[in-house]
């Protein structure tokens, strides 16, 4: 299995500094800063990436689910929202609330659910991030 890669250069300090994150695919390059993780400022933070790629995975998880069932989905949407809170002298990411819409012929709401619990658990982003409570809210679009 290959490696995934990214890279984040910061100059300067926590407050006036700034940084750019890239994805060793060369498909994304962007900035961030203190305003933009702690406040609303322009450019990304590392939350949302880990909110991107934990929507990617989910919906990953859950097509491979449904397929290893016969089923195939025709639309699966994931947003995620990712929590970063004070807690103590620093911050933590306390919570991931995933919220999916789907569009699959042929299942009805509670073999759906029951895929979509799967995928929450299975998938490696949700692995990985074990130390974080994780909802999910699982909408079947009929």
């Amino acid at each position: 299995m290959p490696v995934r890669q990214a890279k984040a250069v910061w100059e300067g300090g926590l407050k006036d500094g700034r940084g750019t994150v890239a994805l060793g695919s060369g498909a994304f390059e962007g900035r961030y800063s203190f305003g933009s993780r702690f406040e609303e400022a322009g450019g990304t933070n590392p939350e949302e990436l880990i909110g991107a790629a934990h929507a990617g995975c989910f919906s990953m998880a859950l097509s491979a689910g449904l397929g290893r069932a016969g089923l195939q989905p025709k639309r699966i949407a994931t947003a995620a929202k990712v929590h970063l809170e004070k807690v103590g002298e620093g911050f933590k990411i306390t919570r991931i609330e995933l919220d999916c819409e789907a569009e699959v012929p042929g299942i009805d709401d509670a073999a759906f659910q029951e895929a979509a619990r799967k995928a929450k658990e299975g998938c490696p982003v949700s692995q990985a991030l074990g130390g974080v409570e994780i909802t999910l809210q699982a909408h079947l679009k009929t």
